[in-house]
């Protein structure tokens, strides 16, 4: 959050086709004095025009995803990942189940559709497949396959809805079961009957008799048999009840029947159509309310009688932006007239499609070539995660290089050691632990007691307030809890990003909701504290706690002690590749999870296991963590890098060549015992940078199997033995196999 905030807040609840061309167009050039926030429950959009060229095999899964961690990173976007459960229209905020709520001036609501089972009596839907939510669905598809390849050879799967999804559904997956069953997890010799339901008299209701006709030939020619005229009255595990009263038995139903609204737009108090979808004018803003707009199929026009179209949704991409800007700007909006008609395009999985528009269908190779064409044009639109023009691509080098942050914007051990070295510190008889033996928190004597002094902040990696106050809180309490204290009172020390007094409110107000959450849990209350502003967001807190037990320090490990490490290793090349927009998002939310993960659990440790020697790693890395360890006890150690856990994503992107600029620093830091690590990329993660990282700890050999179940139990299930302590021969070493 380094740039400055502005006074309009822009929300884009989804990101479908619509929105997703205002995601592309702000990275193109920003709307001046605002800000855009995207919201979704997913961090993959998933593009349905090319989902069952995927599952024919045609495509890759990437190809059809835009990956919404890396192209908002790109774009200066904030990205939110959340469950919406409503909308305050008064304070205009967007409310969560799960983090505080979501200021907005204008909104965009693009969360799609559902397939309607109005009417269907579900009794046993375990063998049900719906198709939305379009970003699980081939999961969820293998998934019951994987019964379905239990079955007797001859098994049969049924495919409800008769529009052109079910269509291409039933020809691709047709396809992928003949050429390549092992792929969907079925046998080689496994028979797959496929049937198209639909209450319709004919498959493809709305096409043309002639597209019809060719969907019944190809079908036909394909083995796919169409059962029309009949509506599914009742679901009960394998069993269709059909309105004609027969039933059917199927291995397996996939859903793709018409569209209705998502259950969310209920919530939203607004004027809705008869299939839930919100009602809006020619804008594209609901007639309900001006600052919020409905798009794709999730807004019905009042003025045009429109099927829930794809190709309707794309184009109203450059009218919602181009509205935006206006309600921005003050200025009158403008009217979006939908076309008349359309080309549609059903892929056969055949190296052919059939095409209709107007009032002539065709089949042939040329209209494949002309949907692959548009398809991968349109994707590769969403798929540049080069970063915008005012975001250098590469970090630079030399002294002007830009920090990545992926260490939190903490400076080298080498800086702070020689500064701290040449000040002349008083040494205060109620200092009990300080500078003279440096460890994770302070001890002072009070008049009847010790009080655990610490005090941590970072420049915040993330650009989520909420979470940047979570991580910020469990990043400063860490210190107590390794020391054995249980932290009682904390003082915030903020700086927010320059810019408007009321987005900086809010600013302030997700980041400390974050803050307070993570206190309580550690059961401690927020007494105080400094904010400033400043050119990004800066968020620390100062932390007291009471003493537990005796200090549990770094220098207390012995020969024979396991090490053990609670949380893989590496989020300092992951937030690097976050602000580089080079972290997948697939890889994004375990990062998250892993962070906000409290070490709290080492009271627990101490209490149970009388754990003496313990730390927290983050900033100096695990061998640089490892080696203040090895030193403050006169020791030295083995760390076998096979068993050290590391984050998913962790090696790819350093063998990409991306590192946090605190990484080559951190050598240093591990220096101060003889280390003997060999020069290659497989150890580069040992010096990376953590924020939030896991617990490093010697445990007696007898007792490190319990205390990993118990990690385990705690929801700790990464941690590990990752080596073990040795008698020094000279000094300290460290070596790493």
């Amino acid at each position: 959050m380094d740039k400055q905030l502005g006074r309009n807040t822009i929300v884009l609840l989804g990101a479908g086709h619509t929105n997703a061309h205002v995601l592309r167009m702000w990275k193109m050039k920003p709307i001046e004095n605002a800000q855009l926030v995207c919201v979704s429950n997913h961090p993959i959009a998933t593009y349905s025009g090319m989902m069952p060229g995927v599952l024919a095999g045609q495509y890759s899964v990437p190809e059809m995803e835009i990956d919404l961690v890396r192209f908002c990173a790109s774009a200066g976007v904030r990205l939110v990942l959340g469950n919406v459960i409503g909308i305050d229209r008064e304070q205009r905020e967007l409310q969560f189940a799960d983090r505080p709520p979501v200021a907005y001036d204008y909104l965009s609501v693009g969360i799609g559709s559902r397939p309607t089972t109005k009417g269907v009596d579900v009794q046993d839907g375990s063998k049900l497949a719906p198709i939305k939510p379009m970003q699980t669905f081939l999961e969820r598809l293998k998934a019951h396959l994987q019964t379905v390849a239990k079955s007797p050879k001859q098994s049969r799967i049924a495919i409800v809805g008769g529009g052109i999804g079910s269509i291409e559904i039933a020809f691709c997956l047709d396809r992928r079961i003949k050429d390549n069953p092992a792929s969907l997890g079925l046998g080689a010799d496994q028979q797959v009957e496929i049937t198209l339901l639909t209450g319709g008299k004919r498959v493809g209701a709305g096409l043309i008799e002639s597209t019809q006709d060719r969907i019944k030939t190809v079908f036909d020619s394909h083995g796919i048999k169409q059962l029309t005229g009949c509506r599914v009255q009742a679901v009960d595990g394998r069993q269709l009840k059909l309105t004609d009263g027969t039933t059917h038995e199927f291995d397996l139903t996939i859903w793709a029947t018409s569209a209705v609204a998502p259950e969310l737009l209920s919530n939203f108090d607004l004027d809705v159509d008869a299939r839930g979808f919100l009602k809006t004018r020619a804008t594209l803003q609901t007639v309900a309310d001006d600052n919020i707009f409905a798009v794709g199929d999730s807004g019905t026009m009042v003025d045009f009688d429109l099927p829930k179209a794809g190709v309707f949704a794309v184009r109203q991409g450059p009218f919602l932006w181009d509205n935006l800007q206006r309600a921005v700007w003050n200025r009158k909006l403008t009217s979006y007239q939908p076309q008349r008609s359309f080309l549609k395009l059903i892929n056969t999985a055949d190296g052919k499609t059939i095409a209709e528009r107007g009032k002539r269908s065709f089949y042939a190779s040329w209209c494949w070539y002309l949907k692959n064409r548009i398809d991968q044009k349109f994707m590769l639109m969403y798929q540049d995660y080069t970063p915008m023009a005012m975001t250098p691509a590469k970090p630079q080098t030399g002294e002007d290089a830009m920090r990545c942050l992926g260490c939190g914007g903490k400076i080298g051990s080498k800086m702070l050691s020689s500064v701290l070295d040449e000040l002349e510190v008083l040494e205060h008889p109620e200092v009990i632990i300080g500078l003279d033996q440096p460890d994770d928190a302070a001890i002072v004597r009070t008049r009847d007691n010790q009080v655990t002094v610490t005090t941590d902040f970072f420049a915040s990696p993330l650009d989520d307030p909420y979470l940047s106050g979570r991580i910020a809180v469990l990043n400063s309490v860490s210190d107590c809890f390794v020391m054995g204290a249980q932290p009682t009172g904390a003082l915030a020390m903020i700086q927010l990003p320059l810019g408007h007094p009321r987005a900086q409110r809010q600013v302030m107000r997700e980041l400390m909701a974050g803050a307070v959450e993570e206190l309580n849990r550690a059961g401690a209350a927020i007494v105080g504290g400094h904010s400033i502003e400043g050119p990004r967001l800066l968020a620390g807190f100062t932390v007291l706690g009471n003493q537990l037990s005796d200090p549990k320090t770094k220098g207390m490990l012995k020969p024979g002690d396991q090490l053990i490490l609670t949380k893989p290793i590496g989020s300092g090349v992951l937030l690097a590749a976050l602000m580089q927009g080079k972290l997948p998002a697939k890889n994004y939310q375990p990062m998250i999870e892993s962070m906000l993960k409290s070490n709290q659990v080492a009271l627990k440790l101490i209490e149970t296991f009388g754990i003496l020697a313990m730390t927290d790693v983050t900033g100096f890395g695990l061998a640089g963590h490892t080696a203040e360890m090895l030193k403050a006890s006169q020791c030295s150690a083995k760390i076998r890098m096979d068993d050290v856990p590391r984050l998913q994503g962790c090696q790819e992107l350093i063998e990409a060549g991306i590192e946090s600029t605190l990484a080559p620093e951190n050598r240093f830091a591990a220096a101060k015992v003889k280390l003997t690590v060999p020069e290659s990329s497989r150890f580069a993660s040992l010096f990376d940078p953590q924020t939030c990282g896991g617990l490093l700890f010697g445990i007696d050999t007898g007792k490190a199997a319990e205390a990993l179940e118990f990690l385990a139990s705690q929801g700790f299930e990464n941690s590990a033995v990752i080596g073990e302590v040795t008698q020094s021969q000279r000094e300290p070493g460290l070596i790493v196999m």
